[in-house]
């Protein structure tokens, strides 16, 4: 799916992961957990991607087995989210720990920088 790069992109990406994990029967725990990754790097992309107003992000949702396997485009900053490193909640403005849960609850299985465009593949197991 396409998804505007603002908040109602981000809006639109959670209520399509829901329908997801409803549509595959996946249990409410990782159904709360793929929520939460598919809303923190929206809006990780939304707010610090410095993406054109215009620009889209791509998602997708598939369930392979025992794991989820997200991947997501957009025409931000370059930005491999192997390189980032938590330094703990910020607490001016709130927020910080969303790519630290998107880190433990599932794999970074590639990201690459192609044609002005970022591409990032997250694997969420199941079991």
């Amino acid at each position: 799916m396409r998804l505007p790069c603002d908040r109602h992109g981000v809006r639109r990406g959670l209520a399509a992961a829901f329908a997801f994990a409803m549509d595959c029967a996946i249990d409410e725990e990782a159904t709360d957990k793929l929520a939460i990754i598919v809303e923190e790097w929206l809006v990780n992309v939304v707010e610090h991607g410095g993406g054109a107003a215009t620009s889209r992000i791509a998602m997708r949702i598939e369930r392979q087995g025992d794991l989820v396997r997200l991947s997501f485009s957009d025409g931000g900053h370059a930005f491999d989210p192997r390189d980032s490193v938590f330094e703990g909640p910020n607490l001016e403005r709130g927020g910080g720990a969303g790519l630290a849960l998107i880190q433990a609850w599932s794999r970074i299985a590639d990201y690459r920088r192609r044609a002005g465009r970022n591409r990032l593949v997250l694997e969420m197991p199941l079991a």
